[in-house]
């Protein structure tokens, strides 16, 4: 099922929260945003409603949301979207939703980090505190997290992509940093837990400062690198030496250079995405563009 199947209105939220979770009926209902998965409306003042429309995969990632966010939550630092009821399936929305705190801000990709130095303390704080450990029961990452050679065909058809639009300026400082990246030693240590999509759209700010975390879809467990791509992804120049001081443990070399080579990938896509939402395509999202391409400056900077 697609949005294109099936209306998600106002009227359409009420009713299902009055089916299933009466006590919440009274609750004022309007539209949040329309993410990538799931569309956000508010419930009140401090509840939302997420419901899958543009993606198959939507369904269970929210589950695996109720099933493990309520464990970790409470040991993170920064305020994340906390499940309070699962909706499930019914004649009205043949799909499972879910109800959430609702976490003040405003998305990174339309208002940047000012305040560089605070950001870059609260982003590590934030990770140190994820990256623990996780179970053998926690979800797999949907190759993210995993060896990141093995997304080089993914990589160079990006690259080419964005090359062929006229996107990239120099094709082969961006090779490089990939190339730095793929021939690091390969992560070795236990399975951390991951959030995995740690791009502008889902990291909050305000006053100038990263203010929460959402869309823990792609929660789980792999090598830290894959997070640590967002030094490059959402704080501004001159912030690496400040992040990686408040990050414990301190990172070592290899990850860093496989955290790069993460960092290119995301921002190549990103800057895709901006530029199909430029020219109005398909899933394309203008605001993703522009820190897309500041990362990516930042990342060739690397190793000039």
């Amino acid at each position: 099922m697609t949005d294109a199947e099936i209306e998600i209105t106002a009227e359409l939220v009420r009713d299902l929260v009055r089916d299933q979770h009466p006590d919440l009926a009274d609750r004022p209902v309007r539209l949040g945003a329309r993410g990538w998965d799931n569309q956000l409306w508010r419930l009140g003042d401090d509840l939302a409603v997420r419901l899958p429309w543009a993606t198959g995969s939507a369904d269970a990632l929210l589950r695996k949301e109720h099933s493990w966010l309520p464990t970790l939550a409470p040991r993170l630092p920064l305020p994340i979207p906390v499940p309070q009821r699962l909706g499930e399936p019914s004649e009205r929305f043949p799909r499972p939703w879910l109800i959430t705190t609702w976490v003040p801000g405003t998305p990174a990709d339309l208002a940047p980090v000012t305040r560089a130095s605070d950001a870059a303390t609260s982003l590590a704080t934030f990770l140190t505190a994820l990256h623990q450990p996780a179970p053998s029961s926690a979800p797999a990452g949907r190759g993210r997290g995993g060896p990141l050679p093995d997304h080089a065909e993914g990589f160079a058809k990006a690259l080419t992509s964005a090359t062929e639009r006229g996107l990239i300026n120099d094709p082969d400082a961006v090779r490089a940093v990939w190339h730095d990246a793929v021939t690091a030693p390969h992560w070795t240590g236990r399975a951390l837990w991951l959030h995995a999509d740690l791009h502008p759209a889902n990291v909050l700010t305000a006053d100038g400062t990263v203010c929460g975390v959402i869309d823990f879809g792609d929660l789980c467990a792999g090598d830290p690198a894959y997070d640590l791509a967002a030094v490059w992804l959402l704080l501004p120049d001159d912030t690496t030496d400040q992040f990686h001081a408040a990050y414990q443990p301190t990172p070592d070399t290899a990850t860093m250079r496989r955290a790069r080579g993460w960092a290119m990938a995301r921002a190549l896509g990103g800057i895709l995405i901006g530029d199909d939402g430029v020219h109005s395509r398909p899933g394309g999202k203008p605001t993703w563009g522009p820190p897309a391409h500041a990362a990516l400056q930042r990342l060739i900077a690397t190793i000039r």
